[in-house]
């Protein structure tokens, strides 16, 4: 990059769009990152505990074997908005939405996104799509669960147009925002930041957009596909007129699996961050974090039929999916070993953010295990339909994407909000999560290993207790985010104000003010290495190499 462009991007009166005066243009329809990040965190926040209400609606129907508080019919209808709401509307908004949209931007010193109308314009995909779906609840809600397979979803009612347009809607945002944010990751790096001296963070930001831009496009067919059958009778999944119903869970499982990812990946960036920053020591493997991120990106492209192994699939067609499967689990324990080596030896600081950080570690871990499990052929073919694969896929999504996400709301609060959260509230609320996730899930691995199995409202009274044990466990651990909530309302009321850099960070959302003017960097700085160096000068230029990375709190 030549000395003159360094010097136009480094000027303080070039800023990509001018501050916004009225109060629709500034919190509405904003197009200041920061401004739309807060914007898909409020709303896939609200989706998510719409969802966690759903599921809690089938814990009480599941306290008793026979119980009537749902009718079979309004089950079917719970556990498909539950799974619905969490992915779609809930977890991949809010990964990649609020956390991508707040913190990527800052981090590689860039004043906004490549293109901020178009980002403004992908959350406002978001609220109608939202509508769109809990609509289908005044003219008959989908019921065939959150994959909607035919040709069960086929023979439902209107519900499944809802459905599909809702999660098509959905998907138009999220592809628009992959664009973006990769156009913003390879073009607006401060000078200097090279791929090999971003934050991790802003590597698993790149490596998510990418995942969803190709992965999208075969959940759009999917669902475009399903749309037309339902409503001009195309007869694509129809096999009496030539179609196959195996042909749908191609296309869902081909984005799906990779959607895992998409949820995951953004969450491995969150726990690369926090780590080495109450570790204080350099984060183990940079590299090979980074690298490991790309080829779970890869892999996961590559293993979407080993959610149809029961589907009737040969074994020249299951053997190698099963291989891939397990394969997929190596990149993965390259980043488990390298933030427990970061660890090890560390004068570690167990603040809220670092608690649900090992937290996530222990859980996440497990979910792994039993992932590798469920990727054998025989074993899957056991515990397919069973609570097994729920308790499963909860380790994974819940343990594991969840918990990171608070301990990245905890981190980036002060940022975000210029003040702190409580920490005995915090510590409270990691505690009382941590226990009763595992006392709500793990029982689920026991009750699904015996026989029970998953979707249904009504089950054997063998499963009576636990199932029992697992709906108590489930209620209180909802009344844990309680505190959540009670911690956020404090902290805007009465919390202390935190300051630039309150952990003693060192990437660059923390060498502004919190929270950062609307211009982000008076002057976009210029970067010598990478920002995990503890115990080194900050590899900024001046004034962010001035800037204290002491913990002043």
């Amino acid at each position: 990059m030549s000395t003159d462009t360094i010097e136009i991007l480094r000027r303080a009166d070039k800023p990509i769009h001018p501050a916004p005066e009225s109060f629709i243009k500034k919190y509405i329809f904003s197009v200041d990152h920061k401004v739309v990040g807060i914007q898909y965190f409020i709303v896939s926040g609200l989706m998510i505990l719409l969802s966690g209400l759903f599921a809690e609606a089938i814990r009480v129907q599941l306290t008793g074997p026979h119980n009537t508080f749902l009718t079979p019919q309004q089950f079917d209808e719970a556990f498909t908005f539950h799974g619905t709401l969490m992915v779609w509307f809930g977890a991949i908004p809010l990964v990649t939405g609020a956390f991508g949209n707040f913190v990527m931007p800052l981090q590689i010193g860039a004043r906004d996104v490549a293109f901020p109308w178009l980002n403004m314009f992908s959350f406002w995909t978001f609220p109608p799509a939202v509508l769109i779906l809990l609509s289908s609840l005044a003219f008959g809600a989908p019921n065939a669960g959150w994959t909607e397979y035919p040709p069960v979803s086929l023979q439902a009612g209107v519900g499944i147009v809802f459905w599909t347009t809702a999660v098509f809607t959905v998907g138009i945002g999220a592809t628009l925002t992959a664009l973006n944010f990769l156009t913003t990751v390879i073009k607006m790096r401060a000078p200097g930041m090279t791929f090999t001296r971003m934050p991790l963070f802003v590597w698993a930001s790149a490596v998510t957009a990418v995942l969803s831009l190709v992965a999208t496009t075969a959940l759009a067919s999917a669902l475009g596909s399903l749309f037309l059958s339902h409503v001009f009778n195309v007869p694509f999944y129809d096999p009496t007129r030539g179609g196959t119903v195996v042909l749908f869970q191609h296309m869902f499982w081909f984005y799906s699996h990779p959607a895992v990812y998409i949820l995951i990946i953004p969450v491995f960036g969150i726990v690369s961050e926090i780590i080495p920053t109450f570790a204080r020591k350099p984060i183990f493997g940079y590299k090979l974090i980074a690298y490991s991120t790309v080829s779970i990106a890869l892999l996961s492209f590559m293993v979407w039929a080993h959610h149809m192994f029961t589907s009737g699939l040969g074994p020249w067609v299951t053997m190698p999916f099963m291989i891939l499967s397990m394969l997929i689990a190596v990149p993965t324990g390259i980043k488990i070993f390298s933030w427990t080596a970061t660890l090890f030896g560390s004068n570690l600081r167990l603040t809220t953010a670092m608690l649900f950080v090992l937290g996530f570690l222990s859980t996440f871990t497990i979910g792994g295990i039993t992932g590798v499990m469920l990727a054998s052929v025989p074993v899957d073919w056991h515990e397919h339909a069973t609570y097994f694969l729920v308790a499963h896929i909860h380790y994974v999504l819940f343990g594991g994407t969840l918990m990171g996400v608070l301990g990245g709301i905890y981190y980036w609060w002060p940022k975000v909000t210029g003040r702190l959260m409580s920490e005995k509230l915090g510590k409270w609320h990691f505690w009382l999560t941590f226990i009763f996730f595992n006392a709500t899930f793990l029982p689920m691995h026991f009750v699904g290993l015996l026989g029970m199995p998953r979707r249904v409202a009504y089950y054997d009274p063998a499963f009576h207790g636990l199932n029992l044990f697992i709906s108590i466990s489930a209620f209180l651990l909802a009344g844990a985010f309680l505190l959540l909530f009670a911690n956020a309302f404090w902290s805007l009321k009465k919390g202390p104000a935190a300051g630039p850099n309150p952990w003693g960070a060192r990437t660059l959302e923390w060498m502004i003010s919190s929270p950062p003017p609307h211009y982000n960097f008076k002057e976009i700085p210029e970067v010598y290495a990478t920002p995990y160096g503890y115990g080194e000068p900050l590899p900024y230029s001046a004034p962010y190499d001035q800037v204290s990375t002491t913990p002043t709190y």
